[in-house]
């Protein structure tokens, strides 16, 4: 065969093949293009949308007064090894005005029978009303911090159609003791209550919720229920129970167990959760408050903090990031929000001696004053 057959063979050769990719691969090719135009631009008007929505709840709320508080929880301070009584006077001390306080079920009912020891609350009750701050009191079984469900041990080996009426007396004694209280303002009734990837929780029946809300309402009528959304993704809550307000809890900066090892910072705008807020407001006009704003270190590795060194925890959160904090709930349009983790701000100050974050919040809860 002559060199210029070879050349005209391939050159049919190279025809044949441009005509069936003409044929099969160009017009899928248009059709992925078009596709994927049609995905992009689907993108595009959603998130405008969102967008939009966040900006119109962020306009109208900015008029409200910026009400910014912190949860406390004595027995998470003694096991940082402070003193619960002074850190919440140190956490009164700095301007902070509301708080967001636990009545965990089993250190108030340790044994079964219904006698109840509130004299670990009946305290930081007291300190409120003197101090003029306001408290959402956390009630019911799944409330801050972990293990998230604070099941008694004696109730642990009984059934929930046993223990389930136990709880709802123990709501109505919490509700009844506290509900003419000048510094009660709100409940929060089961902390993320369908949150199954976090906490030793293992019943999550909504009936259970219906049920315990409706103790909660009879048991005082008067003062506003938050129910917390169960995770920060898209959707609307539109079952029951329907609480005046719904919480949202906000985490910038954890560790990755899973994948990569190392500290994930989540990308979602504050925008994002003002279009949360938005959305609701507009699908019932409920209002929408940050209950927990994270403001504390992650430890790594499933450490606890009191395992890790001053400069690790700045990895997680250090003086700038914890700033930057209060101005991301703020720029999320919601006008409530508690930071989480005061007794870590205070732990830092005084058993690490370092003032850092307690300087902030000092600057941060002042300014707002």
């Amino acid at each position: 065969m002559s060199k210029s057959s070879v050349v005209t063979s391939d050159a049919l050769s190279s025809a044949s093949l441009f005509k069936k990719f003409y044929r099969r691969v160009l017009p899928a090719s248009v059709w992925l293009r078009r596709t994927a135009l049609c995905l992009l631009a689907l993108l595009l008007i959603t998130t405008g949308s969102m967008y939009g929505i966040a900006q119109w709840y962020i306009h109208t709320n900015k008029s409200q007064p910026l009400v910014m508080g912190a949860s406390f929880i004595p027995s998470y301070a003694a096991y940082l090894g402070v003193n619960p009584q002074k850190t919440l006077d140190g956490m009164l001390g700095i301007g902070i005005k509301h708080l967001r306080l636990v009545s965990y079920w089993n250190e108030i009912e340790p044994q079964d029978g219904g006698t109840y020891d509130f004299s670990q609350l009946d305290w930081q009750f007291q300190k409120a009303e003197a101090a003029g701050a306001k408290i959402t009191l956390a009630v019911g079984l799944r409330q801050p911090r972990w293990p998230e469900c604070h099941l008694p041990g004696w109730a642990a080996s009984q059934p929930v159609t046993v223990w389930q009426p136990k709880l709802e007396r123990f709501i109505e004694a919490v509700m009844t003791r506290y509900k003419a209280s000048s510094a009660l303002e709100s409940y929060q009734l089961e902390n993320e209550y369908f949150n199954r990837v976090f906490g030793e929780c293992t019943n999550f029946d909504r009936p259970r919720l219906v049920s315990e809300y409706a103790v909660a309402r009879r048991s005082d009528p008067f003062h506003p229920i938050i129910i917390s959304r169960s995770n920060n993704g898209v959707g609307i809550p539109i079952y029951d129970p329907k609480p005046d307000e719904y919480g949202v809890s906000i985490y910038k900066r954890v560790w990755d167990s899973g994948v990569t090892k190392r500290y994930l910072e989540y990308p979602f705008p504050a925008w994002y959760y003002g279009f949360l807020a938005g959305a609701q407001k507009i699908h019932d006009g409920r209002n929408m408050v940050i209950h927990e704003m994270q403001a504390e270190a992650w430890a790594p590795n499933g450490k606890s903090i009191l395992d890790i060194s001053l400069a690790e925890q700045n990895k997680s959160l250090d003086a700038k990031r914890f700033a930057g904090r209060f101005d991301y709930a703020k720029a999320t349009g919601m006008r409530q929000f508690d930071m989480w983790g005061a007794e870590y701000w205070y732990y830092r100050l005084e058993v690490l001696k370092d003032p850092s974050l307690w300087n902030v919040a000092k600057s941060e809860y002042t300014k707002t004053k």
